[in-house]
């Protein structure tokens, strides 16, 4: 989920959106792409059923849960008008409009009506949201009696003073993470009545996915980011890179699936 900062001003702008996709991917602001969505799905049927993405960004997963999933209507939802301006665009180009929409508002309460979705989805975007418990608590609100909320997050090994090495990946990266614990992210998501609440620790894979990142940053992807974004935007992101590494390295930085289901009574 992309979002906005301190001064209001986007923190994903076009620049931002131009590395990210030369890095992970046309759509793609988090990485894994297309296979690493399909891994936070395994098990789930999409299909004709109605599907909120929170944190959408330039649209690519929402595309890709129509196109591959089946999904009959996707919403994706972002704080920031220059990500849903450029998903719009990317779903009239692939002719989607009519079953996607991009919706953009402050953050706070999400912009939904009870008990509109079979599925919401999110993808690396609720590290942003600094209450846990009220997030969730929304979540499960506008979702369907019986839906699914299934999603992959930054999360922090330990709740409390994080280490050095992470406040100074947290610096490098210049947004505003809300990192939390996985059983943090347990304790809201259960306290807001979600059941057969799962939590699959992604660090041993990430952490050897970024490694290969930073790799390509400063070989064969140099000239190419470059060339879209400028020199030294690159090498700020191969110093982040490296700040992020150090973490994923230690376990400190500990991406994670997420998976719980809405009991079918109230």
């Amino acid at each position: 989920m992309t979002t906005v900062g301190h001064s209001g001003e986007p923190e994903y702008d076009d620049t931002a959106i131009r590395f990210l996709e030369a890095l992970w991917g046309e759509g793609y602001l988090s990485p894994g792409g297309p296979d690493e969505v399909d891994r936070v799905l395994e098990g789930i049927s999409l299909h004709g059923k109605s599907a909120l993405d929170i944190g959408c960004g330039s649209g690519g997963i929402a595309l890709h849960l129509l196109e591959r999933h089946g999904a009959a209507h996707v919403t994706g939802f972002d704080v920031e008008q220059p990500v849903v301006e450029q998903a719009r665009k990317r779903a009239a180009e692939r002719g989607l409009s009519v079953r996607a929409e991009f919706v953009q508002a402050p953050p706070g309460r999400l912009p939904f009506k009870d008990r509109s979705f079979d599925v919401v989805f999110s993808k690396d975007a609720l590290l942003h949201v600094p209450d846990k418990d009220a997030l969730f608590a929304d979540i499960f609100r506008v979702l369907r009696r019986g839906g699914i909320f299934a999603a992959s997050d930054w999360m922090i090994s330990h709740d409390g003073e994080p280490s050095a090495d992470m406040k100074a990946y947290v610096a490098a990266e210049g947004l505003s993470f809300s990192m939390a614990s996985p059983e943090r992210y347990r304790q809201a998501m259960e306290r807001a009545g979600f059941e057969d609440v799962r939590i699959v620790d992604r660090n041993p894979w990430y952490r050897e996915v970024a490694r290969g990142e930073l790799a390509r940053l400063k070989g064969p992807l140099y000239a190419k980011a470059a060339a879209a974004v400028g020199n030294a935007y690159v090498d700020k992101n191969i110093r982040t890179w490296e700040a992020m590494q150090k973490v994923l390295d230690s376990g400190e930085h500990r991406p994670t699936h997420l998976r719980g289901r809405k009991p079918d009574k109230d």
